[in-house]
């Protein structure tokens, strides 16, 4: 978790609470995380009808905000303010706005909880607003998150459900689902939900609910490849033509391009060993016998050739340059140009 975020859940859960949290970036789930934990922790269930207010930004100017934060509470403590959708405020991008906002940041009424969600992207720091919110507020600044950081955030999430959850079933999580990371934590619910008790989850598990073929799938497949099985490949290949919907070929091309890609930066490694390749790379020891072998079986050239091949598929099943090859043909020339 990131650690603005950790600081601030430590602190909720403490029930010490600050007058004004702004929440914007990139990442919206860490947004969502602190926000849910307002609405859904700060006031009794008793409280809130008086004194818990959610507005979105698309509805209100900032002067209707900060009229709802300067009331007094009845009857409670305090009250809370959650501003969903922050960045449609109609007038937070205009001087009049973020004036009013200034104003209030200066002296905010201590009574209040005002929590202001501001999605998929950041006060612009050139103007005075975007320079002085974090002296004025507590804050947090999302980025999405890079591939080999995936594997960490499932981790960590996992850990949070005490759920056990092996390092090929992280994989497959993070490379078909990629850096969303609400719907990563959404589908470890929904494995968590139908987890049998004492189990952990595993990778077959992963590529039943993101529907991946337990027998023929992505992983059999780079197996296949790197192994230069033609025979496996081509049955695989088969399935995948058949099945479309249960096996898309776009998702299974960027995961052979994520995967020659780290093969060429494991080609580049000083250190070759298993510790080694995993550190370089961020990858699990479980997923480095996969890298080194691919290291003995292709030359540094192959592997640049084969991402090669990889891109070029990639955007003839996007349409660009297809001539008159179906998906299918176009995936299957790609597993013959990986193995020869």
């Amino acid at each position: 978790m990131d650690a603005a975020v950790k600081k601030i859940m430590t602190d909720l859960k403490g029930r010490k609470y600050a007058p004004v949290y702004f929440l914007q970036g990139e990442e919206t789930f860490y947004i969502d995380v602190v926000a849910d934990y307002v609405e859904g922790h700060v006031l009794s269930d008793g409280e809130r009808g008086f004194n818990q207010v959610v507005v979105y930004g698309k509805d209100v100017t900032m002067a209707t905000i900060l009229t709802h934060a300067r009331r007094f509470p009845m009857m409670s403590e305090r009250q809370v303010v959650i501003v969903k959708e922050a960045q449609d405020i109609q007038d937070l991008g205009k001087d009049i706005g973020a004036k009013l906002l200034l104003d209030y940041l200066s002296k905010p009424v201590p009574s209040t909880v005002l929590v202001f969600c501001h999605k998929h992207k950041s006060l612009d720091k050139r103007k005075e607003l975007g320079k002085k919110i974090d002296q004025l507020a507590v804050t947090i600044n999302t980025k999405k998150l890079y591939d080999n950081q995936l594997p960490e955030f499932v981790s960590d999430y996992v850990k949070e459900k005490k759920i056990a959850m092996d390092d090929r079933a992280m994989q497959a999580l993070c490379e078909f689902v990629g850096n969303d990371l609400n719907r990563l934590a959404n589908e470890v619910d929904k494995l968590v939900i139908s987890l049998p008790p004492g189990e952990s989850i595993t990778a077959e598990r992963v590529m039943a609910q993101v529907g991946v073929s337990k027998e023929y799938n992505i992983f059999e497949l780079q197996k296949a490849i790197l192994q230069r099985d033609t025979l496996l490949a081509n049955k695989i290949v088969n399935y995948f033509e058949s099945n479309t919907k249960k096996s898309p070929m776009i998702p299974a091309v960027a995961y052979l391009f994520s995967f020659f890609s780290k093969a060429l930066m494991a080609s580049q490694a000083s250190d070759k060993s298993d510790k080694g390749l995993a550190s370089e790379l961020k990858v699990s020891p479980y997923a480095v016998r996969d890298y080194s072998l691919a290291l003995r079986q292709y030359p540094v050239s192959k592997i640049i050739d084969n991402i090669s091949s990889i891109k070029d598929a990639d955007l003839k099943l996007k349409g660009v340059n297809t001539g008159s090859a179906d998906d299918g043909q176009i995936f299957r020339e790609l597993v013959w140009r990986l193995m020869h």
